[in-house]
This record gives structure tokens, sequence and C-alpha cells, in this order.
């Protein structure tokens, strides 16, 4: 019906067919006219609301538009803007007095809120009381009654019209407290607070009321943090005296102006109430409008926040967090429902305590014990998730999750809390206790962003870190080693809070005097665990500073700096329980880099925590004792008896195996020593590079001693893999792949030889049997392995088994060093001796040192006897393996050539021991007498060729070959020394033969055999040799080769110069190089002032020439014949005896040279005479009997024209080889004329020598008479020889063993290379006896 008539309003029906309609439905129903007048009602009503006045003037439903317009205005004035009068207090005062009754009436019996609302309404009915002010003072009455909170809110809530007007209501009683002085009432902050939690406002609404503005809180903040930061540079700074007087005036004048409070920061206030009733989503969002930290630097906010977080932790903390034995205090539960609900599980804490603890920050120091809940929560974490792995799964992403909230509760709240924290070593402790449960690269990444980030980001830590600077400058200016004590208590209390400056500090000052390490270190024993993880955090940041140079200005030394710091590292580190993993890294990750200035760190780190000590300058006594066992070598063999070590040494090889550091390390070493030379070095200082090469080869020869030392058997197999895999794999130079694989050989030996012996218990004879089982068991695989290590034509001329042998041995298993047994036991009884008279030292503590004394010197006893059995084994397993060594089908020129480059010199200067080893395991394989090997061969290519060696070698590896040279040097001594010890141990020696027999040994005859006093004559050219090497090193200029010759010659001085006139051309040429480099390069200076000095002291220890070796007369022949036995020559009978003594250097070099350029390839069977030639032509060392020279005498001018006649001069090869030989005899008399420019050129000029040949033989006239006529006959010959030269008589002596003179080096070469070329023709009759060239 009303859509009806609203169509025909519209005008969409005809009114006709309307009307129509409308008349027949009222003849269906009574009541229709009503209903209809209701409905048109209705339009009208409509059509008035909706249609402009003229419109409906003009329906006629009003009468006129303008009256209509005036009767509108006013009904809206009467509504809006009349405001309706109500009685006010001081008006009605009844009814408001009645009010405040009604509210302040005891609450606690049956009186509900719905009661005392009703009541209020009656009272403002009849009263007429104003609702609004009503409700003012229903908040005044609940402000004063705040403890009843459940009552009001109910009544307000019942009461409420707009929450709105509430919240008008509430800011004007905010705005009230605004004005300065004015201190707004907790009761006023806790019923707004209220109000929110029970969201009766709204936040927005309240909070614009409230000041101060969110833009002065932001500049307060800045504020703070410059003034701060002004503090800081204040305590930084020098402040002069004025200066601080002016300073304290400022500081007066600004606390004069803080007198005028200002006003209360009222949004802090409703914070607080809001934290303290538990509606923390509230708060958050009040603490999201302010800097961070603003609100909680507040004390009260902070601890209002952290009794809030009590609550939540409480119900977890009970169940995984309480230590045994420890008793809680009960925290009461916050009466609020929609207070953040308690955690049950670690997951729960992810809900609201990490969110609540991050706005708290560094301002949990408030609350210690807070403090340590959490950090007992972290623990309980840690433990469930390393206990639970498998128990239960918990998911991958869930553990990661709350382990990153953890840390980032570290960083951002715990270690910021404790640097606020005054001196709380429990703290610092029990925060370890969390810490040591991360891996040690999440603590160092806290440590890093605790020391470089934190401390910049709230006012109050900015200071913190100025005033521990402040204070840390005041103790370290005051630290010495005599209060070491009062000043390392100090440390320790400013340590607690702030290590990460301290330490920083003291590190600086560390760098720059290194004489404050021993105080320092001695000072840092009052550290709790955390401050020593936190020290070796910040050792390593500064070992690592990109800032700081390495190098020292002039590019040849390592910086001063990281020495120092190296030598803290070493001492703090053995002496405290520092967790060594992430310095160990850093060392492998710098070498994987390529850089090897930090393996100083690792080498100091070593030597103090292990005992074990590397230097090349140890005395003859330490050596010996470094060729016994563990307990001789740390007793007598290093130079400070590090004691103690067992622990510190146990530390280290715990950490080398539980982060697998041990192998990659050594074979990172390994690599860079020649990454240090074609990698590292190409723009240094070539001393910067070698001693960068040394200070990597000493450490890993250190560091393999130690793991050798200090792992166990399986430990060491299972980490060092096979030679071959070393060596081909990775790459590992083969002294160092041997090295790090010897002691697993010994260890798989010992380990099968006890099983055997376990096995068969039997004899000494049969104990030794095994041990050769076992040994041939074992070294098998290894002689399989090394065939791949070099080419195939190096196994022709040495059997893998010798290479392996040799490559495993080490001196502990050739010789017992009894005299250093001796040693040490002898200097334990004297302690013990030393203790019992000494009455000052208490019972106990002598009977304890006693106990120790004896103990060392059993186990000292128990280990020689040991050694000596050990020793026992080995020289009876190569005496059964000498035979197998060498193989006869080679030459012994070759065979010595692949055992010099493949075995003695790479080994010999690889260490002090094994420089030793290898002069010991030549005199062994010669007391073996080992098949196809010629000791006099090696010794002489050894001494005759040291140049190059010596021009190579880095300063260090001059140290081992000078020990090496001595070494050989001394055998050879000790042969030359008397001939009853020569024969006894050369001659009918293999090593001592002069012809091979191609069928084998029968042992040789005397005429194959080098008598002694050719030996001597053998020896001579040796000294002469050495000498000449020696003087031209020296004249070299050249830095390195100046250097390392004084070195070399340092180390053999014991038995080189023994010649006085060779020892008189040494003096003569160090003298002058002293002059030379004062001043221009002092380190060579100080060298030669040292040599010379001890040279000096050694000149009464030298002989003459002819004391030294027997020179004859040579015999005079009408054809004189020169002659050399190089490779396929014939060796020509000798006219006379060795003609020795050297004369003068263009004598001896034009000698030479004649007898150089007569080779001549003819048939080896017609040779009669042995003969020894140097390596690379230095010259001939031809040996026979002098009865048989005498003999062959006669034939020696038929032989020469037989030679002539044999001798293919015409070809060109010899054209070729007769104009080479020329092109020699001309560079040799050049380099005559060069030494004879000065004495000290030369070893001794011709008119010398034969002054003190004349000399020699009127004290040898002297003599005659006391029985020694032979002596005279042999110097009245040298003196007629002497004579014959100086006249000009040049006659070519042709002598059986004949010492060199000097000559070019390009001589030298060449002939080498000429008698390989020899040597390679086969011989034109090969009969029973073969001639075998040992050059």
């Amino acid at each position: 019906l009303y859509e009806l008539c609203w169509q025909a309003v519209r005008g969409t029906l005809k009114l006709d067919h309307v009307s129509n309609v409308l008349g027949d439905m009222m003849e269906l129903r009574d009541d229709m006219p009503s209903i209809l007048a209701d409905v048109f009602c209705i339009l009208e009503a409509i059509l008035k609301e909706r249609l402009d006045p003229e419109t409906l003037e003009s329906l006629g439903l009003i009468k006129q538009a303008l009256q209509f317009n005036q009767k509108i205005v006013k009904i809206k004035t009467k509504l809006f803007y009349k405001q309706q009068k109500f009685n006010l207090l001081r008006e009605e005062n009844e009814g408001y007095a009645k009010l405040i009754t009604e509210l302040g009436q005891d609450l606690s019996s049956n009186i509900t809120s719905h009661l005392v609302l009703e009541s209020i309404k009656s009272l403002i009915g009849c009263f007429n009381l104003d609702p609004n002010r009503v409700l003012d003072i229903i908040l005044e009455v609940y402000q004063s009654r705040c403890d009843q909170d459940e009552f009001f809110l109910a009544l307000i809530k019942s009461y409420m019209c707009e929450p709105l007007t509430l919240c008008h209501i509430l800011g004007f009683k905010f705005k009230f407290y605004q004005e300065p002085n004015e201190e707004t009432p907790k009761s006023l902050y806790h019923i707004a607070a209220a109000l929110l939690n029970h969201k009766l406002i709204e936040l927005e609404d309240l909070y614009v009321h409230l000041m101060p503005q969110d833009a002065v809180i932001v500049e307060e903040h800045k504020r703070d943090i410059t003034e701060a930061k002004q503090i800081a540079r204040k305590l930084v700074m020098v402040v002069l005296p004025s200066e601080k007087n002016d300073d304290k005036e400022k500081e007066k004048e600004k606390e004069e102006d803080k007198n005028e409070k200002p006003p209360d920061n009222q949004k802090l206030g409703l914070l607080e109430a809001l934290i303290r009733i538990g509606d923390w989503h509230h708060a958050q969002s009040i603490m999201n409008q302010m800097p961070s930290f603003y609100a909680t630097s507040h004390k009260a906010i902070a601890l209002a926040l952290c009794q809030l977080v009590h609550l939540t932790v409480e119900p977890l903390y009970r169940r995984s967090g309480v230590p045994k034995g420890a008793r809680g205090c009960a925290v009461t539960p916050l009466k609020n429902q929609q207070a953040p609900k308690p955690a049950e599980n670690f997951d729960d804490l992810r809900r609201d305590t990490f969110s609540m603890l991050c706005y708290l920050g560094p301002h949990l120091s408030h609350d210690a014990i807070l403090f340590a809940k959490i950090v007992r929560l972290g623990k309980g974490f840690m433990k469930e998730v390393q206990n639970g792995e498998g128990k239960k799964k918990t998911s991958k992403h869930f553990t990661e999750t709350l382990l990153s909230c953890f840390l980032s509760i570290a960083d951002q709240v715990l270690l910021p809390s404790l640097s606020l924290m005054e001196c709380n070593a429990c703290m610092s402790e029990e925060l370890w206790g969390l810490f040591k449960l991360f891996p040690y690269q999440h603590r160092y990444r806290l440590f890093g962003q605790w020391k470089n980030e934190t401390y910049s980001s709230h006012p109050l830590l900015v200071k913190v870190k100025a005033q521990t600077v402040e204070r840390a400058k005041y103790i370290m200016k005051r630290l010495t080693k005599e209060n070491v004590k009062q000043s390392g208590r100090q440390i320790g209390k400013l340590s607690h809070s702030n290590p990460t400056i301290l330490f920083d500090y003291m590190l600086s000052q560390i760098q720059w005097y290194d004489n404050l390490i021993v105080p320092v270190v001695d000072s840092l024993k009052y550290l709790t665990s955390l401050n020593y993880d936190v020290l070796a955090y910040c050792i390593i940041e500064a070992l690592a500073n990109p800032e700081k140079e390495k190098m020292k200005h002039d590019d040849t030394t390592i910086s001063s700096w990281l020495q120092s710091l190296a030598s803290l590292c070493g001492a703090v580190f053995r002496k405290y329980p520092i967790e060594l993993a992430g310095l160990l890294q850093y060392v492998t990750n710098q070498l994987k880099a390529g850089k090897s200035f930090d393996l100083l760190i690792l080498k100091e780190v070593v030597q103090k925590m292990a005992g074990i000590e590397i230097t090349d300058e140890m005395t003859s006594e330490q050596l010996e004792a470094m060729t016994g066992g563990e307990q001789l070598k740390a007793e007598g063999g290093y130079f400070g008896q590090i004691r103690n070590t067992k622990k510190s040494s146990q530390r280290l090889k715990d950490v080398l195996l539980d982060n697998e550091l041990a192998l990659p390390l050594c074979l990172l070493m390994a690599q860079q020593r020649n990454g240090v030379v074609f990698l590292e070095g190409g723009e240094k200082h070539l001393k910067l590079v070698g001693h960068l090469y040394d200070q990597c080869h000493d450490t890993l020869v250190q560091f393999g001693g130690f793991l050798a030392s200090n792992l166990s058997t399986e430990d060491y197999i299972k980490r060092v893999p096979s030679i071959d895999i070393l060596c081909n794999q990775f790459h590992t130079p083969h002294d160092a792949a041997f090295f790090l694989s010897r002691p697993m050989y010994a260890h798989q030996i010992t380990s099968k030889y006890d099983e055997l012996k376990k096995a068969d218990k039997g004899n000494r004879q049969q104990k030794v049997q095994k041990y050769v089982a076992a040994c041939e068991q074992v070294m098998a695989p290894v002689h399989e392995a090394v065939v791949s290590l070099h080419p195939p034509r190096v196994w022709d001329d040495l059997r893998p088994q010798f290479y392996a042998t040799f490559w495993s041995l080490t001196m502990y298993d050739l010789a017992v060093p009894h005299s250093a047994y001796d040693r040490e036991v002898n200097k334990l009884k004297v302690q013990i001796k030393a203790i019992e008279d000494n009455q000052e030292i208490p019972m106990n503590k002598k009977k304890k040192e006693k106990e120790r004394c004896t103990a060392l010197q059993e186990k000292l006893q128990e280990e020689e006897k040991k050694q000596l059995e050990h020793v026992q084994r080995v020289l009876h397993r190569l005496k059964l393996e000498k035979d197998n060594w060498l193989l006869t089908k080679s030459t012994k020129n070759e065979t010595i050539t692949k055992f010099l480059q493949l075995c003695l010199f790479p080994r010999c200067i690889f260490s002090s021991i094994d420089a030793v080893y290898c002069a010991r395991f030549v005199e062994l394989v010669h007391q073996q007498k080992t098949p196809n090997f010629c000791t006099l061969l090696c010794y002489d290519r050894v001494f005759s060729a040291i140049i190059y060696t010596v021009a190579s070698c880095t300063e260090n590896e001059s140290h081992r070959y000078g020990r090496f040279l001595c070494c050989m040097l001394e055998t050879v001594t000790r042969w030359h020394s008397d001939r009853a010890i020569y024969e006894k141990e050369c001659v009918n020696y293999p090593g001592f033969l002069t012809i091979f027999r191609a069928t084998g040994f029968d042992g040789g005859n005397k005429a194959d055999q080098l008598d002694y006093e050719n030996f001597r004559h053998v020896v001579h050219k040796w000294h002469y040799m050495l000498t000449k090497a020696s003087v031209h090193c020296l004249e070299t200029g050249d830095y390195t080769h100046i250097r390392n010759i004084l070195i070399v010659l340092t180390k053999i001085l014991p038995c080189y110069p023994k010649v006085l006139n060779l020892g008189q051309a040494l003096e003569c040429r160090v003298h002058k190089i002293c002059l030379e480099e004062k001043d221009k390069r002092p380190d060579l200076y100080a060298l030669a002032m040292g040599y010379s000095g001890r040279l000096k002291s050694q000149k009464v220890h030298m002989v003459p020439e002819n004391e030294f070796h027997h020179k004859e007369q040579p015999a005079r022949s009408a054809t004189p014949a020169s002659q050399q036995n190089g490779p396929g020559s014939t060796g020509k009978p000798a006219t006379g005896t060795s003609k020795t003594d050297e004369g003068t250097l263009e004598d001896g070099d034009r000698g030479k040279d004649k007898s150089q350029g007569t080779t001549k390839p003819v048939n080896k069977a017609n040779s009669a005479a042995a003969k020894v030639t140097t390596s690379n032509g230095n010259g001939a060392l031809n040996s026979t009997k002098v009865g048989k020279e005498r003999d062959d005498k006669d034939k020696s001018g038929k032989e020469k024209k037989e030679k002539k006649e044999k001798t293919p001069g015409s070809t060109p090869e010899m054209k070729a080889e007769n104009r080479r030989e020329k092109q020699r005899e001309e560079r040799a008399g050049k380099d005559e004329r060069v030494l004879r420019e000065g004495k000290e050129k030369t070893p001794k000029t011709d008119r010398e020598k034969a002054k003190v040949e004349e000399k020699s033989s009127k004290d040898d006239k002297a003599k005659a008479g006391n029985g020694e006529p032979m002596e005279l006959s042999r110097e009245r010959d040298a003196i007629k020889e002497t004579k014959s030269k100086e006249k000009g008589d040049r006659v070519a002596v042709v002598g059986s063993l004949k010492s060199p003179a000097l000559r070019s080096e390009s001589a030298e070469r060449g002939e080498y290379h000429k008698r390989r070329k020899l040597d390679s023709h086969s011989s034109p009759s090969h009969s029973s006896t073969v001639k075998v060239s040992m050059a």
C-alpha cells in the first residue's frame, strides 16, 4: 500500500488508476481509511525532511517557506547552541555532598556498582546535577581510592555516555599539572592506565592532552647524547688548568638553570602506570613514539618493566632455569586478565618477553636478579637443544629462530647491561655460563658488536666508555713488576663491566711498549672467564687491524707491534685457560689468503704452550740432547726450561683436534713456504722474503714436532694421509711430507713390533728379527708410494727402499747421546745435593723437590736404555737392507748425484737436527760397507761445490747448512787426525775403494785403497776448495752471499780453517768486509766482526800446510805429462808423490788448466790407478800408491805418445773441445790476475809462502838432530820446489792427488758437462775389472 502511494506521489502511476485501486481496497477492509491516513502522514514527514522549503510550499505541505526557515534556525539554536543551566557545586552543594558520600562509603559489604549507579541517577534527577560534573567527581573519588579498581571501573562503564567526554575530562585533569614545579599524582596515571586497559578511552584521544610533545622528547634525547659525547671528549682530552676553571663555571651556570624544575613528563608517568598494571599493548605503543631506550632510561619505568618480565618468565624459569639448590622468591601474579600471559615453554618467550627485554636494553642493569634469570633461561634452552637432539625432534627452523632470539637478547640487552653494572663479577661468570655454549664465531660476533657499536647507542654508555678509558690510563701509567698484585686487582674490577674498552687500550699500549707484556700478563689473573674470552677476541681484532702495516717502513723486517702481540699471545694463552680456536682459525685463514706474517703468532703459542723451541743457535750440547727421547729434549734441548707445559699442551692439542685444524695448518704452512717466495714476496725486499720463508719453515718444524710428540698414535695416523697423497694431491714439498709422515711410520712400526712381540715371546735375537719384520710390513707400502714422487729414471740410480729409509729415519734411530743423558743425570744429582744442603727450604718442600729430581733421573735412565735397544734394532735392520740400497748398474757419479740432489741437500737444510742426521747417515752408510756407495766421492761433492748452495739459502738455512758441513768436517778431521783411526774406519771399506769390480766386491786390495797420506792430501784439497768458495762469496758484494757464507764459516769454525795460510786468506778478506760494511750494512758488519774475532782466537790451533799434509818434492820428468781421470779417460801412472803445496794461485791454476786440457777418451781397461774427481770439475783427485807411481814413472813418456796416437784430435768435436779448453785457460788467467791484486784475495803469495817454508825448514833442521831426518828431507824438497817456482821454472807435476787451485766457475760447469758427455760413451772393452769414475 505504501509502495503504491509512493509511486503515485512520484508520478509513476496515474492518479485515476491509483484512486480506483484504493477505492476497491476500501471495500475489502473496514480499517483501510485509517491505514491510508497513516501512510500519507509518513509521506508528509519524509517530504518535509527531504524536500527544500520552496517545493514544500508549492506542494501545500507548508504555508510559507520563509517562516519555515526561521522556525528551523530557532530549533537548531535551541538544540545545539543553547546551554541548559544546571546547578553547580557551589549552588547546590547538598546534592554533590550526597554524591560524594555515596561514592566514599565502605565498599566491603554487598554494595555493587549497579546500586550506587541508581543512587547517582536519583541524585542527578533530584538535585538537577550536571552529569559531566558528576563524572568528574566519580574520577576524583576513584583517584583517591585506587585500590577499588573493580568497583569504579564497573561504575564508570555503566555511567558512561561517550568515551570522548571521559577523555576530555581526564585531559583537563592532566592539563592542570602541566605548570612548572607541578607534579602529576601517580593516582591520576593509574586511573588513566586502568581506563585505557579496559578500553573505556582510546590512547590516541588521551595522548594529545599529555605533555611534553614528542618533538621536545626527541630534542632532549639528542641533547643528552651531545652532552655525553662532550663529557667523554673532555675525559679523553688533555685539559689545561685555566680551561678546567672555565668548565667548572659553565657547569655551575647549568646547575642554576636546572634549579627551576620542568614539568613532569606525563607520557612517561602514564607509561609506568600502564606497565605496572600489565597493559603491555598500550605501553608498547607509547614507547614506539619515543627514541630508543629513552623511556627505560628512567629507572622507575625500567624497574616496572623488569617486574613485568619477572611475571612472564616465572613459570618457565621454575621449570628450566633454577639451578640445583637455589631457592627463589615467589612472584605475585597480576590480577589483570589482559596482562601478558606467563611463558610455559621457550616458544612462549617470543610472544612478549623478548620484545620487553629489547625495550629494556642496557637498563636491565637495574635488576641483577632478572639478568641472572634471563641468562639461566638461555642456558636451559641451549642444554635442552643439545641434550634433546636424539630424544625429540624439534624443527630446525624453530631451534634456529629461538637461538637467533637469544643471541639478539645477548647483543642488545645482556652485554650493554653488564657495561652499566658496577663491577659485578658474579654476573660476568653467569653470562659466561651461557656464552660458552655458543660457538666462538657467535661469541666473537657479539663481542664485536659490544665493542664497536653498543657504546654509541646511549648517552650513559658513551659516558661509561670514556670513564673506563680514563681509569685504564690511570692504571697502565702505574703498572710495574713491583705492583702487579695491586694493579691486577684494579684491572680485574674494571674488566668485569667493560672488558672490551679496557683490553683495547691495554693492547694499544703493549703494541708501543713491549716491556709491558710481562707485568700485564701477570696482572690478568683476576679476570673472569668471560673476560678471558673477550681478551682473545680483542687480540685477534688487533692482529687483523687493516690500518696497521705488518712491515716496518724499511720493508725488511716485521713490525714491532706484531711481534709484541705475538709474544703476548704466547704468554697469555699458556698462563690462562683461554680458548684458542679463534686465534688458530685466524692464522689458518691468513695462510689460506697467502699471508704468512701471522705465523709468528702460532710459533709463539706453540713455543710457550708446548715448550717446543725452534732456534738455529743451539749449542752442541743442546743439539745432542735433541737426538734423545722426549724427556731428554725437555731437560737439555731448549734454552729456557719451560716446565709445567702438560696442561697447556693438552689444551692446544684438544683445540686442534676438536676444530680439525692440525693437518690443514701443516699443509698450508708447507705450501706457503714456496708461496712466500713466488706469490707473497713479489715486491718485498729479499731480506724480508727470506725472513718470512724461515718463519714459515721454522713454524712448520715446530708445529709438526708438537703434533708428533703430543698426538696419540691413532689420532696422528687418522689425520695424516699417505706420502703419495700428501705430495701428489696436496702438493706438499717432499721434505715437508716426509717430516709429517715420519712420526707415523715410527708409530706404526712400534705398534706392529709390540703386536708381534705379544704374539710370540722369544729371545733377544728373535725380537730383532720381529722388529725387522715389522719394518718390512709397515714400509713396504711406503716403498711403493714413493715411486710416484719422482720420474722413473731416478730409480735407475737409487732404490725406493734406500730413499724411503733415508727420509723415514731420524737421529733418534741412529745413535744414543750417552753424554747428554749423563750430563742431565749429573745435573739432577747436583740439584738433589743442593736441596739437601739448603737449610732454608722447608722439609715438605725439600722432600717434594728431591722426589721430583729422583723421578726425573729414573725417567732419563729408562729412556736411555730404551733408546739404546731401539738403535741396536735399527742398525741391525740397516745392515740387512744395505745390500739392496744402491744399484750396481749405474755409475757412482749418477748415484751420488741423485743421493745429494734428492736426499742429502733437501734434508740437511730442513732443521738443525736433520743437518746432523745427514752427516751421521753418510758416515753410517760408509760404516755399513754399503755396496756401490763411494764415500770419498760423496764428501768430495759436498765440499767442492758450496758456492751455489750457500747463495740459494736463507739465513736460517745457512745455519743448518753450516752445521751439516761442520759435522761432515768433524768426521773427515777425525780420520785425518790419526793414521790408526783412518785405517780402522776407512781402510778396507768399499767407500774408499778406487777400483770397483763388476762381479761384486772382494774387499779390495792394497792397490785399490786410498792410503792415509793421500787421504790427507784430499782433505787439504777440500779445505782449499772451501777457502776458494768463501773468498768468492765474500768478494761478490751481494748481501745474501756475504751473510750466508759468514754464517756458514762461523758454524764450521771448529773444523775449518786448520791450515794457516788458508786461515790468513780468510782473515784478510773478512777484515776487508768489516771495513767496507761498517757504515753501509750494519748486520753484515756485525757478522763479519764476530767471525773475525773468533777466527783470530782459532789461529793458535792452525798449523802450517806441511804439517797438515806431507808435501814431497815432485820427481822431474823429461816428458812431463798432465792427466785428469775424468769419466772414460785413462788414468796415467803417477811419476811422483802428490804435489799438494798450492804455491801461488797462478801456478796452481796453470797446472790445473794444463792438466784439464789433455783429457782423452781411451780404453778404461788400460787404467792401472784409482782416481777421484770432483762433481763439477773443480779438480782431479787421483790416488795411487807411491811405489806404483815410481814403477810407472819410466813409462810416462811412452804412454803420452800412445795417448796422442789414440786420441782423435782431428775430429771436429775435439777441435771444438780444444777451443773451449783454450777459452777456459784464458778465463782462468784473468781470474788469477784479479786474485793477485791484493793479499786478502789469495791464500798466500809465492814469496811469502817461500819464506814461511824456509822458516819451517830451519826449524826442521834444528829438529833433525832429534831424530827427524825424513821431515828434513821433505822440507828441503819443498824449498827446492818453491825456489824453482820463483825462478820461473814451471814444471807440470803429475800427482796421484793434487789440491786444485782457484779457477772460474764457468770452467767448472763446462768441464762437468763435458765429463757427463764423455761418461755416456760406452767403453771399448769390458774385462772382469771395470774402472768407474767417481766424478
